[in-house]
């Protein structure tokens, strides 16, 4: 009788596994190509998050909105995107306008 309980804990042990176990890109794994691809793709991608986007807007909505104050190297990236965007206003407007 131990012989059979002793399999069918040994069958759950093996079914249950461990989240990331493995290395998802691993050649000697079993997966079709596709879902190789579809894998090394998700891992080269960088993730977005919202905070992320905002702060290549504005560096200093991170902080804000966790109701910090931004740091000093936030504001002077603030002002440098500031002057950058009216740097390229200008060369904008001083430019001919191109007609096809």
């Amino acid at each position: 009788m131990s012989g059979n309980s002793n399999a069918a804990s040994e069958a759950t042990r093996i079914e249950e596994g461990k989240p990331n176990s493995h290395i998802v890109t691993d050649s000697k794994d079993q997966r079709t190509i596709a879902n190789r691809l579809a894998a090394a793709e998700s891992a080269t991608e960088p993730r977005q998050d919202k905070e992320t986007e905002m702060g290549k807007k504005d560096p200093t909505a991170p902080a804000k909105m966790h109701g910090n104050e931004p740091s000093r190297g936030a504001e002077i990236d603030a002002e440098i995107q500031a002057e950058e965007e009216q740097i390229l206003k200008k060369k904008g407007a001083s430019l001919p306008d191109e007609k096809n």
